[in-house]
């Protein structure tokens, strides 16, 4: 029997997070400084770490 979740994806741990997906995080300061290419940003009320030579380091503020 699979389990879904509320979005109708399958859930639990047979489910693999997305390559591209941001974190979310309280504190975006200890991520910033994890590489050299990071840049933060404000965008929309948010705030953004953001990329572009290495995107899996994206995260938002939330």
């Amino acid at each position: 029997m699979a389990r879904f979740s509320l979005d109708g994806e399958p859930s639990g741990p047979s489910r693999r997070k997305d390559a591209r997906s941001m974190k979310i995080k309280n504190s975006l300061k200890t991520l910033k400084g994890r590489h050299r290419a990071n840049r933060m940003v404000r965008r929309k009320g948010r705030i953004y770490i953001i990329n572009k030579e290495a995107p899996r380091f994206k995260a938002r503020q939330g």
